[in-house]
C-alpha cells in the first residue's frame, strides 16, 4: 500500500500554522525596519478604523481626539500607506491565525485516541499561547514599542513556532513516517539532548538580546559604538574594550561578544555532537541541522558587522538588519528541530521504559 503523502496528513496542519507564524515574524522584523511600529497608535483598530488606509489628515484628527498619545518620532510626523499597511497585515495574519489553531486542536481532539492525550494538551497549548502572544501584542502598541515588549513578542513567537514543530514531528512519527530521523539510538539521546538544548537555548538569547539592541538605545549608533570600519566594527567607539558610557554601549557589547561565545559553543558542541553521532550510529540527518545553525549563525556575525560598516549617520542599511533577523531566526530554528526530534525520541524511550 502506498504511503500517504505528507500534506494530506492531520500532522501537516501544525507545520502550515509554524510557516504563518515565521511569515509573521519576518513581516514583524520588516516593521521594525521600516519603524513602523507606532503607525497604528491603538489597538486593535487602527487610527481608530479597522483600515489601513489612514491619511495624514485622518492622522492628525485621531491624535487631537487623542492628545494622551504621542509618537516617539516626533508630534507632527505622518506614516506613509505602506508604513500602516505593513502593521495592518501583520495584525490581520495573526488574527487570521486563530483558525488553523483552532481546527488543529479540534482535529487532534478528535483523534485522541491515536494521538494521545499529551498531544491534545499540546494543541491547546498553541491556541493558549496564540492569545497570549496578541495581548503581548496590545502591550507592545501601549507602551510605544518599549525595546522589553519587542524583546517578549520575538520569544512568544519562537515559543509558538517550537511547540508547532514538536506537534508535527510526534504526530509524523505515531502515523508512521519512514524517515530516518526519527531513528536515534537511546545512547546519543540521553548524552546529547541537555548539550543540544543548552546551545539552542544559548542561540535564544542571543537572538532576543539583538532585538533588544535593535529596539533600545543601542540601536542607535549616536548613543552606542560608533558606526564604519574598523572605529565601529569590529572596534566599539574606536576601542576593543570601550567604556561603558550608557546602555547603548553596554547592550551591543554584550551582543558582539555574545555572538562570539555563542558562535565558539556551537563549533565545539557540533564536533563533539558529531563524534558521538559515530560511536552510536546515529543519522547523520540530525546533526546536520546543528551544522546549520552554526552556518547560518557565523554568516550572520558578518551580515551584522557589515550592518555597522556600511552604516551612514541618518542612512542605514535596513534591508541588512532585516536579513540579520532572518538568519538568526534561521539558526535558531535549525537547531530546535533537531532538539526537538531528540525530545520527540526521548518521549518513545520513556515510554519503553
Amino acid at each position: 500500500m502506498m504511503e500517504e503523502r505528507w500534506y494530506r496528513r492531520p500532522s501537516s496542519l501544525p507545520l502550515v500554522i509554524a510557516v504563518m507564524a515565521l511569515v509573521i515574524v519576518v513581516i514583524g522584523g520588516t516593521i521594525r525596519v521600516l519603524d513602523a511600529g507606532e503607525s497604528c497608535p491603538d489597538w486593535p483598530q487602527c487610527f481608530g478604523t479597522w483600515s489601513f488606509d489612514v491619511s495624514e489628515s485622518e492622522q492628525t484628527e485621531w491624535y487631537e481626539s487623542n492628545p494622551d498619545e504621542y509618537d516617539s518620532r516626533g508630534a507632527d510626523y505622518r506614516y506613509t500607506a505602506l508604513e500602516i499597511f505593513v502593521e495592518w497585515a501583520h495584525r490581520l495574519l495573526a488574527s487570521i491565525m486563530a483558525i488553523p489553531v483552532l481546527a488543529n486542536f479540534l482535529l487532534i481532539r478528535k483523534h485522541r485516541e491515536k494521538y494521545g492525550d499529551n498531544l491534545v494538551n499540546i494543541s491547546f497549548a498553541t491556541g493558549i499561547l496564540l492569545i497570549v502572544q496578541g495581548i503581548a501584542g496590545a502591550v507592545t502598541v501601549n507602551y510605544d514599542n518599549a525595546d522589553w515588549t519587542v524583546a517578549l513578542h520575538l520569544v512568544l513567537a519562537l515559543s509558538f513556532v517550537s511547540i508547532l514543530i514538536w506537534q508535527f514531528l510526534s504526530m509524523s512519527k505515531i502515523e508512521g513516517s519512514k524517515c530516518k530521523l526519527f531513528k536515534i539510538p537511546k545512547q546519543f539521546v540521553k548524552t546529547e539532548l541537555n548539550r543540544s538544548v543548552i546551545l539552542t537555548s544559548a542561540i535564544l538569547i542571543l537572538l532576543v538580546l539583538g532585538s533588544w539592541v535593535a529596539s533600545t538605545a543601542g540601536g542607535n549608533y549616536n548613543q552606542g559604538c560608533s558606526i564604519g570600519f574598523p572605529n565601529g566594527w569590529p572596534k566599539c567607539q574606536g576601542e576593543w574594550l570601550p567604556s561603558f558610557d550608557g546602555p547603548g554601549i553596554l547592550f551591543q557589547m554584550l551582543h558582539r561578544f555574545g555572538a562570539g561565545i555563542v558562535g565558539f559553543a556551537l563549533i565545539m558542541g557540533t564536533m563533539k555532537l558529531r563524534e558521538k553521532a559515530h560511536e552510536t550510529g546515529t543519522e547523520m540527518g540530525l546533526i546536520r541541522c546543528f551544522d546549520f545553525a552554526t552556518g547560518f549563525w557565523l554568516l550572520n556575525v558578518f551580515v551584522g558587522g557589515l550592518y555597522i560598516v556600511l552604516a551612514k549617520y541618518g542612512d542605514f542599511p535596513e534591508s541588512l538588519s532585516l536579513l540579520h533577523l532572518v538568519l538568526g531566526v534561521a539558526s535558531f530554528l535549525s537547531a530546535i528541530i533537531g532538539v526537538m526530534l531528540l525530545m520527540v525520541a526521548s518521549e518513545e524511550d520513556s515510554e519503553d521504559e
